[in-house]
């Protein structure tokens, strides 16, 4: 007889995954009339009705489930409903973006790549499995591969398709090896018993370190961290902007959540998590996180090219994304008052990411035309005077990246920040180590701030040789101004935001017993 609680289980899963089953099942209508109707219009309307859809079900749907068992492959916690809103709300904001872009005859097969885009990375804040993760990240993959390579009409477009692919198919690979590497340790891929199990052996077993090696590294290319970046300045140059918009953004949110969720990140038991700091694995993340931030930082500077600009600045904010984890990994003690747990601020500083570089996109995909596609920064000169809202725009997309208050970017900024700061660490070393930390990302916090303002200087302080023409891509600029004003919104009362970060990643503290106990 089939046991009460897994059916139980099985159709609590169901009901979890409904609003990305709805979003998959409007892609594949898209995809259908792609083969009889292919219209931009058409296209767009489906996929923002299955994408509204999908946020009335997130939100209607019964939260309070049964209990479910230990083994189910989808978790119904806070963090999840962070990452799905997350998810959903950018997948309906990308819709508007790349409408000024998907007139080309390849509108359907555009939206419908988007929309499963946005399920992989709602399914991956919510795995429990590895199994599950691991198709999760590969559901939002494979169609950017078909995206980046439906305008491929050049040789940077080929270039861009093939580099993206070859490289994100061999980080898979790495990923999938160290997924192994933490299935033969512990005997299972359920990974809420595999972070247990982890924690149980304090993270010291060799085999387990070179398995978080493999997972950050396979994890690395997502986030574009160094050294697994340098495929992201020539992909953001030849891609097509609305493209390049979802690159910068989902498989971010997605990466870093997968890495969350391996390293037991959300978990309310800060005892389990299996690589805390008496590990070798927050020094090599924070070697990582220097190199990021710096690398990115200092080869920004240097670009004439707006999209690798924002190519290599994406780059430095996913260093400063790292603080965020390096923090949570911290093990806090019972003498330690709740502050910036870390993986708090790392949601936070997500979506202010997102609000910030999809506003950008938007507002350079508004502003290119085919005779005129804006490329170097040379090409935004006087912009902000003959397009004063989309200047507007872009200007606050582009404080918001420096940090500067009032803006969404500074509150995040600040979180990760003061996280970093406050992490406790019983080693001397690893104490340190944190500090130097918060110095080199607000030194390089000044050096992003210098390539910023060149940008926003050429939008009002040059005068266009050649003005840049009137684009009819009203629903891009109407995302733009949307997203400039979420990052106002945001700056000036982040309090919705942050109680919303803080409720999916308490921060947990160590029972004074367990201190006692030297646990």
């Amino acid at each position: 007889m089939t046991d009460p609680l897994l059916q139980q289980t099985l159709t609590g899963v169901f009901r979890l995954a409904v609003p990305e089953i709805v979003l998959v099942f409007t892609a594949c209508i898209v995809f259908v009339l792609g083969c009889v109707a292919n219209r931009r219009a058409l296209a767009f309307a489906v996929s923002l009705v299955g994408t509204i859809a999908a946020l009335v079900l997130a939100g209607v749907v019964d939260t309070e489930l049964p209990p479910l068992v230990t083994a189910a492959p989808l978790l119904n916690d806070p963090a999840a409903a962070f990452v799905r809103w997350l998810a959903l709300i950018s997948g309906a904001v990308l819709l508007f973006v790349a409408w000024g872009e998907t007139g080309g005859g390849h509108a359907c097969e555009y939206y419908g790549c988007t929309l499963v885009a946005v399920a992989g990375v709602s399914l991956a804040g919510r795995a429990n499995d590895l199994v599950t993760l691991f198709l999760a990240l590969e559901l939002l993959s494979i169609p950017t591969y078909i995206l980046l390579y439906l305008p491929a009409r050049d040789r940077l477009n080929q270039e861009a398709a093939a580099k993206y692919f070859l490289l994100s198919v061999m980080s898979s690979a790495v990923l999938l090896f160290g997924f192994s590497y933490l299935y033969g340790l512990t005997g299972t891929t359920n990974i809420t018993a595999l972070t247990q199990a982890l924690a149980q052996a304090d993270g010291t077993n060799p085999m387990a370190l070179i398995a978080a090696v493999l997972v950050i590294a396979g994890i690395g290319f997502r986030v574009t961290a160094v050294p697994f970046h340098f495929y992201a300045p020539d992909v953001y140059e030849g891609a097509p902007a609305g493209v390049v918009a979802q690159l910068a953004f989902l498989p971010k949110v997605a990466g870093f959540v997968a890495l969350a969720r391996a390293f037991g990140l959300f978990a309310a038991d800060p005892l389990q998590l299996p690589f805390n700091s008496d590990t070798q694995v927050p020094l090599l993340l924070w070697i990582v996180a220097v190199m990021t931030m710096c690398l990115g930082n200092a080869l920004a500077v240097v670009q004439d090219n707006v999209r690798r600009m924002l190519a290599y600045s994406g780059v430095a904010h996913a260093g400063y994304m790292f603080m965020g984890v390096l923090a949570a990994l911290a093990l806090p003690d019972a003498k330690t008052a709740p502050g910036v747990g870390g993986a708090d601020a790392l949601l936070l500083y997500l979506a202010a990411y997102g609000l910030m570089t999809m506003g950008a996109f938007a507002v350079i995909l508004y502003l290119s035309t085919p005779d005129r596609p804006v490329e170097a920064i040379e090409d935004l000169a006087g912009a902000g005077h003959s397009h004063p809202i989309a200047g507007a725009a872009l200007a606050i997309s582009l404080f918001s990246m420096i940090g500067l208050p009032l803006t969404a970017g500074f509150a995040g900024k600040l979180l990760l920040f003061v996280g970093a700061f406050d992490a406790p660490s019983d080693s001397p070393t690893m104490r340190n180590l944190y500090l130097v930390l918060v110095v080199f990302a607000a030194v390089n916090a000044a050096v992003g701030a210098y390539y910023y303002l060149r940008v926003i200087g050429t939008l009002y302080l040059r005068s266009a040789l050649r003005p840049l023409g009137r684009s009819k891509a009203i629903p891009t600029l109407l995302a733009a101004i949307a997203l400039a004003g979420g990052t106002l919104f945001f700056g000036i009362y982040p309090e919705p935001l942050a109680k919303a970060a803080r409720k999916a990643a308490p921060v947990p503290t160590v029972p004074a017993k367990a201190v006692a106990d030297g646990r």
